[in-house]
């Protein structure tokens, strides 16, 4: 950490001199700040949509301040607990109990040394985007249905399919006051933003709880609130007997897709926050290593998963962060709020901290995208809706692999289409072109159109939209050559040229 802390250091100096230092210095105080602002309010509230205690959140929080924002990786990404992994996280509990969370949390980190060791973390980016957009839409999806019974007071069904159906008797079984306070909250979070001056000044979720919790003391409104124990009594160390659990297939299964998912989470977000500064781009291994020591840091400690946040990461950009000096800061700010003021997080009703998710969880949902695959991909379409439909109904993990693999039955389906197209030039004959792969499994389909052909008209054969021709249809190229009148072999042999045509 030390070591990180002193290359921005020297970077300040490297930017402009001394006297640049100061101004870099300042402004990256300031970020921290604002990030710290942004990140104290979603720490919380996604440690409560994930089942366990508000610290929790905080402390995973802090380690992605300390641990991630001081090693090598991504200079502005911003780490603590993601949305993204609420509906994991949720399961994990559920499943194993609380004390294993560490476990699993710490296995998934080594995992994540392990890849970023291995120089895999760049191949992330090969994920089908498809697959990527259906597990943010799914994960969404999830967190908008489990969050909107927090919303009203009201404890929510176990199953996905049982949440669905139970939604038609939520309004009658939620609490009005807590209703109307969430409902207020997400109300300042899309109006609070309109506002741009008071926005650079105090972010929008701040403002929204803040005013939540407010309301909430003065008017003495009968909701419920976050429970607050402090941090010593949270953390929770290990125990060799969990350890133990991890030869459990099921076990295994679910830290791979922590690491998994966690680490796509944070490489995809590392190439969104690329594209909004003109500084040092990320380095994809040492990012993955950063986040696989944060992650066991935080399981040694019994915490949440960590990944790299967009939100926070935009708003540390957005706040003017010139190095990683305003993330490490960041997890400081949060370290003093959480020793010195943990009273304070039992003001904050649920139901704001609900609103939170519920928001967050709708801009998980990439609309822009959804509109642009129906106009030009309709075939990536499908895959992210069944992505994210075996998300709905299952759990992410099984909707990730039903995703992935959907998305190889298309490529390889894909990868094996071949077009034939035949156009009539009167007395110059006829132009057919052959245009994708052509591979054995079209091989009936090719030989049924150029077998049509009349045999009294003069072809021209054009092959230059072909992409890949496997042995099969090579032969069967040639016997058709042959069979009319051209030297075996020709018809190929001008399929793999720069001119790919040949005259019959």
């Amino acid at each position: 950490m030390r070591g990180g802390l002193q290359k921005a250091l020297d970077k300040w100096h490297g930017a402009g001199g001394n006297a640049a230092a100061p101004a870099v210095l300042r402004a990256d105080l300031s970020a921290s700040l604002v990030v710290f602002l942004v990140a104290l309010p979603l720490c919380v509230g996604v440690a409560m949509a994930s089942g366990v205690p508000a610290e929790l959140g905080l402390v995973t929080g802090i380690v992605g301040g300390l641990v991630a924002g001081a090693l090598p990786g991504s200079s502005l990404q911003v780490s603590g607990p993601a949305a993204g992994l609420t509906v994991l996280v949720y399961e994990v509990v559920r499943t194993y109990g609380v004390e294993m969370l560490g476990v699993l949390v710490l296995a998934a980190g080594l995992v994540q040394l392990g890849l970023g060791a291995l120089r895999l973390g760049r191949w992330f980016r090969a994920v089908s985007v498809a697959v990527v957009h259906g597990m943010l839409t799914g994960i969404g999806l999830v967190l908008v249905v489990g969050q909107v019974y927090a919303l009203g007071d009201v404890d929510a069904p176990a199953t996905g399919p049982g949440r669905i159906a139970g939604l038609l008797a939520l309004p009658g079984r939620a609490d009005p006051a807590a209703l109307a306070l969430g409902g207020a909250v997400i109300a300042v979070l899309l109006l609070w933003p309109r506002w741009r001056r008071g926005a650079r000044l105090v972010p929008a979720p701040l403002v929204a709880v803040g005013l939540a919790a407010l309301v909430t003391g003065v008017f003495g409104l009968p909701v419920r609130r976050v429970t607050v124990h402090g941090l010593a009594d949270s953390v929770r160390v290990p125990q060799l007997t969990d350890v133990g659990r991890l030869v459990d297939v099921g076990v295994l299964g679910t830290v791979v897709a922590l690491a998994l998912i966690a680490s796509a989470e944070s490489l995809f977000g590392a190439a969104a926050v690329d594209r909004l500064h003109r500084g040092p781009r990320t380095d994809y291994d040492r990012e993955l290593m950063a986040q696989g020591v944060g992650n066991a840091v935080c399981g040694l400690l019994g915490a949440l998963p960590m990944t790299a946040v967009i939100v926070r990461s935009a708003a540390n950009v957005r706040a003017g962060a010139r190095t990683k000096v305003s993330r490490v800061l960041h997890g400081v700010w949060l370290l003093v709020f959480a020793a010195l003021l943990p009273g304070v997080l039992g003001m904050i009703p649920v139901a704001a901290t609900a609103a939170l998710l519920v928001h967050a969880g709708c801009r998980l949902v990439p609309v822009r995208e959804l509109f642009a695959l129906w106009r030009g991909h309709r075939g990536e379409l499908l895959v992210l809706a069944v992505t994210a439909g075996a998300i709905v109904v299952g759990n992410l993990f099984e909707g990730v692999l039903v995703g992935l693999g959907l998305a190889v039955a298309k490529t390889a389906w894909e990868a094996g289409h071949v077009h034939v197209a035949t156009e009539d030039h009167g007395e110059a004959g006829l132009v057919v072109r052959v245009v994708g792969h052509a591979t054995f499994l079209r091989l009936p389909k090719l030989l049924d159109a150029l077998e049509a052909l009349p045999a009294d008209r003069r072809v021209r054969l054009e092959l230059g939209g072909l992409r890949h021709v496997d042995h099969a249809c090579a032969a069967a190229l040639d016997g058709w050559a042959a069979a009319r009148g051209q030297a075996p072999g020709a018809a190929v042999g001008r399929a793999l040229t720069p001119t790919r045509r040949s005259t019959m």
